[in-house]
């Protein structure tokens, strides 16, 4: 078997502390355009990338027949104008938001050690654009402290997102991973799951620290689901590493 050479963390709701924030600030953006959404629409959909998902909002908005899970397959050129709009004014609130606080997740800066300490490099990708995956880097210093190798966000995979697999095959090529295999990806929403998924990694495992249930993810492709990041090390020794 194996052993695990690559794990590639979710940002806010798995390794970064949120309040939900994410949902919240496209919800906000949203509504203040007149886009008829509530709060579990985002919530659901968080973890993609954010110009995509407004397109996606505006066309299911429109009637149109959409699901998540093909999310960049979508092509709505008709609504990027008025998508871009939303998410200009969303990503004001969202740097503002993580500019005043942000902090990791309880025991996440643990797990990132552990797995250097096994000889696991460690990645954080995101659906978040460059400002916002820079405002959180800014102010956790991640990679400036060893902890991280390597911080992706979607504007690294020329903006496409999850549930696309392109962040993690990013991940590996820039870091020399060879087999997918090898590779572990960890999130809290369904984008991330669908990513791993369609990646085919080893592992693909859900946390419930974030904005979503167990109701939720177990209806997505997952190996495991997790209450949180920190169960992870043991996960990887018994599951992983037998």
């Amino acid at each position: 078997m194996n052993k695990i050479s690559l794990v590639v963390f979710d940002l806010s709701g798995t390794t970064v502390s949120d309040d939900n924030a994410v949902a919240k600030s496209l919800c906000e953006a949203a509504l203040e355009f007149g886009l008829d959404v509530e709060l579990e629409d985002f919530e659901k959909t968080i973890g993609t990338n954010k110009i995509h998902l407004y397109q996606f909002m505006i066309a299911k908005s429109q009637g149109e027949l959409v699901l998540i899970d093909n999310l960049e397959k979508y092509h709505f050129p008709q609504y990027l104008n008025q998508a871009m709009e939303i998410f200009e004014r969303y990503s004001v609130i969202m740097v503002n938001y993580y500019r005043q606080q942000v902090q990791a997740m309880p025991g996440a800066e643990e797990v990132f050690q552990w797995c250097h300490e096994q000889g696991i490099k460690v990645v954080t990708d995101t659906g978040f654009h460059r400002d916002v995956n820079t405002a959180i880097m800014d102010g956790l210093k991640w990679v400036e402290r060893g902890l991280v190798d390597l911080a992706l966000d979607v504007e690294s995979t020329g903006g496409i997102g999850r549930p696309s697999p392109y962040l993690i095959y990013k991940a590996m090529m820039d870091l020399g991973i060879q087999s997918i295999h090898e590779v572990i990806k960890i999130g809290d929403t369904p984008a991330d799951l669908l990513s791993g998924y369609n990646a085919g990694c080893k592992g693909n495992i859900g946390v419930l620290s974030g904005a979503n249930s167990l109701e939720t993810l177990q209806k997505y492709p997952h190996t495991h689901i997790l209450p949180s990041v920190r169960e992870v090390p043991n996960l990887i020794q018994s599951e992983f590493h037998k």
